[in-house]
């Protein structure tokens, strides 16, 4: 199809006419999600069998709501913590893993739906929002779907190729979605205080997505120089480039512009990035790649956790034996951290969980999401544990000293019961 063809209404389209039983539908995650088209794959699939949804982060509820729909994902990120468990497949994949067999195809795609701009002067569409990866997914796959937002940022370096087939364009136009978030309270306030300390001027920042990434980056607010090299560009982060704080001054690659995979946020940070030279867009193949990082001398890169256990291990994954997260990217932006010249991995988390009733701080995690040697900076409310370079016997000691006053007696006691001394 012509990308200058005008796009049909979802009627006109019939979606169900065009899948098959057993497809595999690739689904854009975060900002760029299609919800007009994610609307319709669940009416589909209720005439379609044994469809599967390819998914990553949800930010909308849209599928929630699927009967006869299979899931599969790299995480429960996002609204898709909220699928039920039966239903959902998480594959144990570093995301630059898997971002690299879905475009080889040793993930296979059937059917990609995206979320494009409105068409440029050129009567280009951009892929603004982000995954870039979705176009080498495209070239593999029977069908692709764009759904045209007119509300979609023509982001540097995502016009869509036009070599790249898009069988069905549907008019979309669904409002940007808000990341709802409730603002921090005086537990997140003191840790992104204790972490803003430890970044100094001219860091390259890889920061989350959530409540507690958003309050260390209003912490960062009196930093000079601040660079960008994330996953996830989101609206905290726009803040910092608004107000002068990420410069990229000192970026020894991309000087002066903010990298990021995808866009997870609102309206402003949409109207921010449109067509700004300053943010580009790239491949996971480039946000993630760890000899990328590495050339960044100050990179830090500042994310959360479910649990950390004495030995340093992080549970990124599961709470009470489910699925709630994922390892993502934290994985390839810790390695990247280890071999960035003076680059620091910091995990920042409140002490416990369930109103107090639970540490985060364990004596073990139920899932090693990111391993003991991978280990680096932990950050609670109560101060910082270095774990880098020091024996298990310092790591336990320094991660009890951060840990609830109420529960440190108990893990200091299993520690020792165990004979874990040395």
């Amino acid at each position: 199809m012509n990308l200058q063809t005008p796009p049909l209404t979802l009627g006109e389209l019939n979606l169900s006419r065009h899948l098959r039983a057993g497809d595999r539908v690739l689904v854009a995650q975060g900002a760029g999600e299609p919800e007009t088209l994610t609307r319709a794959l669940v009416d589909a699939a209720t005439e379609v069998a044994d469809l599967t949804a390819c998914i990553g982060m949800l930010t909308c509820d849209v599928l929630t709501g699927a009967r006869g729909l299979i899931f599969e994902s790299y995480g429960a990120l996002g609204y898709a913590a909220r699928l039920p468990p039966e239903s959902l497949v998480i594959l144990s994949l570093h995301y630059s893993d898997y971002i690299a067999r879905l475009c080889d195809g040793r993930l296979p795609v059937d059917v990609v739906f995206v979320k494009l701009s409105g068409a440029d002067e050129n009567g280009d569409h951009h892929l603004g929002m982000g995954d870039l990866h979705l176009v080498n997914v495209a070239r593999r796959a029977r069908l692709v779907i764009a759904e045209i937002d007119p509300g979609t940022p023509r982001t540097c370096g995502t016009a869509w190729p036009r070599d790249v087939m898009i069988q069905h364009k549907v008019q979309g136009g669904t409002p940007h979605r808000e990341i709802p978030q409730r603002p921090a309270g005086a537990v997140e306030d003191k840790i992104a205080h204790y972490t803003a300390q430890l970044v100094p001027d001219r860091a390259v920042l890889q920061i989350g997505v959530g409540r507690l990434p958003d309050a260390i980056a209003k912490h960062l607010c009196h930093h000079r120089d601040l660079g960008v090299h994330s996953g996830a560009l989101t609206d905290a982060i726009v803040t910092l480039l608004e107000t002068g704080v990420v410069t990229n001054a000192a970026k020894e690659i991309d000087a002066g512009i903010s990298i990021a995979g995808a866009v997870i946020g609102g309206a402003a940070l949409c109207k921010f990035i449109n067509e700004n030279p300053a943010v580009q867009l790239r491949p996971a193949s480039y946000t993630h790649s760890s000899m990328q990082i590495g050339r960044l001398s100050r990179f830090y890169a500042i994310n959360s956790a479910i649990e950390v256990d004495l030995l340093g291990q992080i549970n990124t994954q599961t709470a009470a034996h489910r699925e709630v997260g994922g390892i993502g990217g934290q994985v390839d932006f810790t390695r990247g951290a280890q071999i960035s010249g003076t680059g620091r991995a910091i995990v920042a988390v409140p002490s416990t969980a369930l109103k107090g009733m639970k540490s985060r701080i364990v004596p073990h995690v139920e899932t090693v999401s990111l391993a003991r040697t991978d280990a680096d900076t932990v950050v609670s409310e109560w101060g910082v544990a270095e774990l880098r370079g020091v024996s298990a016997q310092v790591r336990a000691e320094r991660l009890i000293a951060i840990a609830d006053p109420q529960f440190r007696e108990d893990l200091s006691r299993d520690w020792h019961s165990k004979g874990q001394v040395s």
